[in-house]
Protein backbone atom coordinates (compact mmCIF):
# COMPACT_ATOMS: atom_id res chain seq x y z
CA UNK A 1 0.00 0.00 0.00
CA UNK A 2 1.54 3.32 -1.00
CA UNK A 3 2.53 5.67 1.60
CA UNK A 4 0.98 9.34 2.39
CA UNK A 5 3.87 10.57 1.14
CA UNK A 6 4.15 8.53 -2.25
CA UNK A 7 0.19 9.64 -2.78
CA UNK A 8 1.33 13.08 -2.51
CA UNK A 9 4.06 12.99 -5.04
CA UNK A 10 1.84 11.17 -7.61
CA UNK A 11 -0.95 13.80 -6.93
CA UNK A 12 1.69 16.37 -7.67
CA UNK A 13 2.76 14.67 -11.07
CA UNK A 14 -0.71 14.43 -12.50
CA UNK A 15 -1.26 17.84 -11.38
CA UNK A 16 1.93 18.99 -13.05
CA UNK A 17 1.08 17.15 -16.13
CA UNK A 18 -2.49 18.51 -16.01
CA UNK A 19 -1.08 22.17 -16.07
CA UNK A 20 1.82 21.21 -19.08
CA UNK A 21 -1.08 19.59 -21.25
CA UNK A 22 -3.46 22.50 -20.21
CA UNK A 23 -1.13 25.00 -21.24
CA UNK A 24 -0.38 22.66 -24.63
CA UNK A 25 -4.02 22.56 -25.81
CA UNK A 26 -5.07 26.23 -24.83
CA UNK A 27 -2.14 27.45 -26.65
CA UNK A 28 -3.22 25.39 -29.94
CA UNK A 29 -6.43 26.79 -29.18
CA UNK A 30 -5.56 30.55 -29.56
CA UNK A 31 -3.12 29.60 -32.43
CA UNK A 32 -6.67 28.50 -34.10
CA UNK A 33 -8.72 31.55 -33.10
CA UNK A 34 -5.57 33.83 -34.39
CA UNK A 35 -5.81 32.71 -37.89
CA UNK A 36 -9.78 32.62 -38.44
CA UNK A 37 -9.45 36.45 -36.76
CA UNK A 38 -6.77 36.60 -39.28
CA UNK A 39 -9.53 35.53 -41.84
CA UNK A 40 -12.79 37.23 -40.86
CA UNK A 41 -10.49 40.51 -41.22
CA UNK A 42 -9.13 39.58 -44.65
CA UNK A 43 -12.96 39.34 -45.86
CA UNK A 44 -13.79 42.29 -45.05
CA UNK A 45 -10.23 44.07 -46.55
CA UNK A 46 -9.53 45.02 -42.85
CA UNK A 47 -6.05 45.45 -43.42
CA UNK A 48 -4.71 47.25 -40.73
CA UNK A 49 -6.07 45.35 -38.52
CA UNK A 50 -4.38 42.31 -40.52
CA UNK A 51 -0.61 44.26 -40.10
CA UNK A 52 -1.19 44.97 -36.63
CA UNK A 53 -1.73 40.94 -36.19
CA UNK A 54 2.06 40.27 -37.20
CA UNK A 55 5.36 40.07 -34.92
CA UNK A 56 7.48 43.49 -34.98
CA UNK A 57 10.63 40.57 -35.37
CA UNK A 58 12.54 41.26 -38.31
CA UNK A 59 12.29 37.50 -38.94
CA UNK A 60 8.65 37.82 -40.29
CA UNK A 61 7.41 37.02 -43.84
CA UNK A 62 4.60 36.01 -45.79
CA UNK A 63 5.37 33.95 -49.02
CA UNK A 64 2.78 34.31 -52.11
CA UNK A 65 2.89 34.13 -55.44
CA UNK A 66 6.42 33.14 -56.00
CA UNK A 67 7.37 35.82 -53.40
CA UNK A 68 8.52 36.85 -50.36
CA UNK A 69 7.13 40.03 -48.38
CA UNK A 70 9.88 40.43 -45.63
CA UNK A 71 9.79 42.11 -41.91
CA UNK A 72 6.84 44.23 -40.68
CA UNK A 73 7.65 47.12 -43.93
CA UNK A 74 7.05 44.37 -46.39
CA UNK A 75 4.24 42.82 -44.49
CA UNK A 76 2.41 46.60 -44.57
CA UNK A 77 3.41 46.85 -48.32
CA UNK A 78 1.81 43.71 -49.28
CA UNK A 79 -1.58 43.89 -47.28
CA UNK A 80 -1.57 48.64 -47.28
CA UNK A 81 -0.31 48.61 -50.29
CA UNK A 82 -0.95 45.78 -53.26
CA UNK A 83 -4.52 44.76 -51.43
CA UNK A 84 -5.67 47.83 -50.03
CA UNK A 85 -4.87 50.28 -52.82
CA UNK A 86 -6.28 47.48 -55.77
CA UNK A 87 -9.40 46.04 -53.68
CA UNK A 88 -10.68 49.00 -51.84
CA UNK A 89 -9.37 51.98 -53.16
CA UNK A 90 -6.41 52.76 -50.55
CA UNK A 91 -9.17 52.39 -47.41
CA UNK A 92 -9.87 50.53 -44.78
CA UNK A 93 -12.67 48.23 -44.90
CA UNK A 94 -14.66 47.22 -47.03
CA UNK A 95 -16.59 48.38 -50.49
CA UNK A 96 -19.69 48.12 -51.87
CA UNK A 97 -20.78 44.80 -54.08
CA UNK A 98 -16.87 43.70 -53.74
CA UNK A 99 -16.91 39.94 -52.03
CA UNK A 100 -13.67 38.30 -50.83
CA UNK A 101 -14.69 35.61 -48.12
CA UNK A 102 -12.21 33.15 -46.88
CA UNK A 103 -13.56 29.71 -45.75
CA UNK A 104 -10.68 28.60 -43.03
CA UNK A 105 -10.95 24.91 -42.27
CA UNK A 106 -8.94 21.66 -41.99
CA UNK A 107 -6.43 23.10 -39.47
CA UNK A 108 -3.36 21.27 -37.97
CA UNK A 109 -1.61 22.61 -35.22
CA UNK A 110 1.05 22.20 -33.29
CA UNK A 111 2.95 24.02 -30.84
CA UNK A 112 6.68 23.74 -29.66
CA UNK A 113 7.77 22.73 -26.24
CA UNK A 114 8.59 26.09 -24.82
CA UNK A 115 5.17 27.09 -26.23
CA UNK A 116 5.95 30.13 -28.09
CA UNK A 117 6.54 28.77 -31.09
CA UNK A 118 3.76 27.17 -33.31
CA UNK A 119 3.01 25.81 -36.33
CA UNK A 120 -0.30 25.29 -38.73
CA UNK A 121 -1.35 24.29 -41.93
CA UNK A 122 -4.75 24.77 -43.22
CA UNK A 123 -6.85 25.39 -46.16
CA UNK A 124 -8.53 27.85 -47.46
CA UNK A 125 -11.91 28.46 -49.91
CA UNK A 126 -12.08 31.44 -51.48
CA UNK A 127 -15.14 32.99 -53.07
CA UNK A 128 -15.40 36.27 -54.89
CA UNK A 129 -16.45 38.80 -57.11
CA UNK A 130 -18.48 42.09 -58.04
CA UNK A 131 -22.14 42.20 -58.10
CA UNK A 132 -22.95 43.64 -61.26
CA UNK A 133 -23.94 46.46 -60.13
CA UNK A 134 -20.44 48.16 -59.84
CA UNK A 135 -19.18 46.59 -62.82
CA UNK A 136 -19.13 50.54 -64.49
CA UNK A 137 -16.98 52.31 -62.00
CA UNK A 138 -15.11 49.25 -60.31
CA UNK A 139 -11.88 48.49 -61.84
CA UNK A 140 -12.17 44.99 -61.85
CA UNK A 141 -15.46 45.08 -63.57
CA UNK A 142 -17.79 42.61 -62.70
CA UNK A 143 -16.19 38.83 -62.24
CA UNK A 144 -16.82 36.00 -59.52
CA UNK A 145 -14.37 33.69 -59.14
CA UNK A 146 -13.07 31.15 -56.81
CA UNK A 147 -9.91 30.36 -55.00
CA UNK A 148 -8.51 27.22 -53.31
CA UNK A 149 -4.65 27.43 -51.52
CA UNK A 150 -2.89 25.78 -48.43
CA UNK A 151 -1.42 27.99 -45.61
CA UNK A 152 1.97 26.50 -43.72
CA UNK A 153 2.40 29.04 -41.14
CA UNK A 154 4.29 29.58 -38.24
CA UNK A 155 3.27 31.92 -35.19
CA UNK A 156 5.58 33.32 -32.11
CA UNK A 157 4.24 34.51 -28.41
CA UNK A 158 5.47 37.85 -27.11
CA UNK A 159 4.65 39.14 -24.25
CA UNK A 160 1.86 35.93 -23.75
CA UNK A 161 0.51 36.85 -27.18
CA UNK A 162 0.34 34.58 -29.97
CA UNK A 163 1.38 36.63 -33.35
CA UNK A 164 1.21 35.90 -37.27
CA UNK A 165 5.05 35.06 -38.06
CA UNK A 166 5.87 33.48 -40.85
CA UNK A 167 3.22 33.22 -43.40
CA UNK A 168 3.58 31.02 -46.29
CA UNK A 169 -0.07 30.88 -48.39
CA UNK A 170 -0.18 28.97 -51.66
CA UNK A 171 -3.01 29.84 -53.83
CA UNK A 172 -3.25 26.95 -55.74
CA UNK A 173 -6.34 26.55 -58.30
CA UNK A 174 -8.48 29.32 -59.26
CA UNK A 175 -11.44 29.32 -61.27
CA UNK A 176 -14.02 31.07 -62.90
CA UNK A 177 -17.20 30.72 -61.44
CA UNK A 178 -18.87 30.11 -65.28
CA UNK A 179 -16.51 27.85 -66.37
CA UNK A 180 -15.39 26.13 -63.72
CA UNK A 181 -11.89 25.15 -62.91
CA UNK A 182 -10.89 22.80 -66.00
CA UNK A 183 -10.94 25.83 -68.04
CA UNK A 184 -8.83 28.19 -65.69
CA UNK A 185 -6.27 29.89 -68.09
CA UNK A 186 -2.58 29.68 -67.53
CA UNK A 187 -0.89 31.99 -64.95
CA UNK A 188 -3.93 33.02 -63.92
CA UNK A 189 -2.97 35.49 -61.23
CA UNK A 190 0.35 37.60 -62.84
CA UNK A 191 3.88 36.14 -60.56
CA UNK A 192 4.93 39.32 -59.83
CA UNK A 193 8.43 40.25 -62.01
CA UNK A 194 9.77 43.37 -60.00
CA UNK A 195 10.73 43.88 -56.12
CA UNK A 196 10.58 46.75 -54.31
CA UNK A 197 11.22 49.56 -54.87
CA UNK A 198 11.44 48.96 -58.19
CA UNK A 199 7.84 48.48 -58.17
CA UNK A 200 6.36 50.57 -55.36
CA UNK A 201 4.19 47.50 -54.08
CA UNK A 202 6.34 44.95 -54.92
CA UNK A 203 8.16 42.51 -52.94
CA UNK A 204 11.12 42.10 -51.39
CA UNK A 205 12.37 38.91 -53.41
CA UNK A 206 11.26 37.05 -56.29
CA UNK A 207 11.43 32.93 -55.19
CA UNK A 208 12.08 30.18 -57.57
CA UNK A 209 9.27 28.23 -56.35
CA UNK A 210 5.74 28.98 -57.95
CA UNK A 211 2.87 26.67 -58.41
CA UNK A 212 -0.46 27.33 -59.95
CA UNK A 213 -3.18 25.68 -61.44
CA UNK A 214 -2.74 22.73 -62.63
CA UNK A 215 -0.05 22.46 -61.00
CA UNK A 216 -0.67 20.02 -58.35
CA UNK A 217 2.55 19.43 -56.30
CA UNK A 218 2.43 18.65 -52.50
CA UNK A 219 2.78 21.81 -50.35
CA UNK A 220 5.70 19.78 -47.68
CA UNK A 221 4.05 19.16 -44.55
CA UNK A 222 5.43 20.68 -41.64
CA UNK A 223 5.01 17.22 -39.74
CA UNK A 224 5.52 13.61 -40.13
CA UNK A 225 3.62 10.65 -40.17
CA UNK A 226 1.20 10.23 -37.34
CA UNK A 227 2.07 6.85 -37.52
CA UNK A 228 5.40 6.16 -38.76
CA UNK A 229 6.75 8.96 -37.94
CA UNK A 230 8.19 9.61 -41.23
CA UNK A 231 8.07 12.95 -43.51
CA UNK A 232 6.76 12.72 -47.23
CA UNK A 233 9.53 14.17 -49.13
CA UNK A 234 11.45 13.85 -52.05
CA UNK A 235 10.10 12.67 -55.40
CA UNK A 236 6.42 12.03 -53.41
CA UNK A 237 5.89 16.06 -52.94
CA UNK A 238 6.11 16.15 -57.13
CA UNK A 239 3.47 16.22 -59.57
CA UNK A 240 5.28 14.21 -63.16
CA UNK A 241 2.57 14.42 -65.85
CA UNK A 242 0.36 11.09 -66.21
CA UNK A 243 2.81 8.13 -66.57
CA UNK A 244 5.88 10.24 -67.00
CA UNK A 245 9.25 10.21 -65.54
CA UNK A 246 9.31 12.07 -61.78
CA UNK A 247 12.78 13.18 -62.71
CA UNK A 248 11.27 15.37 -65.63
CA UNK A 249 8.72 16.72 -63.79
CA UNK A 250 8.94 20.40 -61.60
CA UNK A 251 10.78 19.80 -58.32
CA UNK A 252 9.47 20.01 -55.43
CA UNK A 253 8.09 23.00 -53.20
CA UNK A 254 9.97 23.76 -50.05
CA UNK A 255 8.87 25.85 -46.72
CA UNK A 256 13.04 26.38 -46.10
CA UNK A 257 13.66 29.57 -44.62
CA UNK A 258 15.35 32.51 -45.74
CA UNK A 259 19.11 32.55 -45.38
CA UNK A 260 20.40 33.54 -42.06
CA UNK A 261 17.09 33.06 -40.19
CA UNK A 262 16.49 30.14 -37.99
CA UNK A 263 13.38 28.73 -35.74
CA UNK A 264 14.02 30.25 -32.44
CA UNK A 265 12.83 28.40 -29.38
CA UNK A 266 12.87 24.84 -31.30
CA UNK A 267 14.66 22.94 -33.98
CA UNK A 268 11.50 22.01 -36.24
CA UNK A 269 9.03 20.79 -33.60
CA UNK A 270 6.13 18.83 -35.02
CA UNK A 271 3.84 16.53 -34.18
CA UNK A 272 5.14 13.22 -33.71
CA UNK A 273 3.71 9.68 -34.10
CA UNK A 274 4.03 9.97 -29.89
CA UNK A 275 1.94 12.83 -29.26
CA UNK A 276 -1.20 11.91 -28.04
CA UNK A 277 -3.68 13.80 -25.34
CA UNK A 278 -2.59 13.69 -22.15
CA UNK A 279 0.14 11.32 -23.18
CA UNK A 280 2.36 11.31 -19.44
CA UNK A 281 -0.92 10.77 -18.11
CA UNK A 282 -1.23 7.47 -20.17
CA UNK A 283 2.03 6.35 -20.15
CA UNK A 284 2.46 6.48 -16.22
CA UNK A 285 -1.55 5.38 -15.43
CA UNK A 286 -1.46 8.05 -13.16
Amino acid sequence: MASLEQEVADLKTAVATLQKELARVSDEAEVRKIHHKYGYYLDKCLYDEVVDMFSDHPDAYVEFLGSRYRGKAGIKRLYQGRFQKNFVAGRNGPVHGFLLDHIMMQDIIDVDPSGTHAWCRMRALMQAGTHQNIEEYFPRGHRQWWEGGLYENEYIKEDGVWKLFRYRYFPFWHAEFERGWSHTKKNYIPWPTKCFPEDPQGPDELLEQKALWPDTRVVPFHYPHPVTGKRTEGDALRAPIWAGKVEESEQPLTLALPEGQSRPGASERESSKEDRVLPELVQNQL
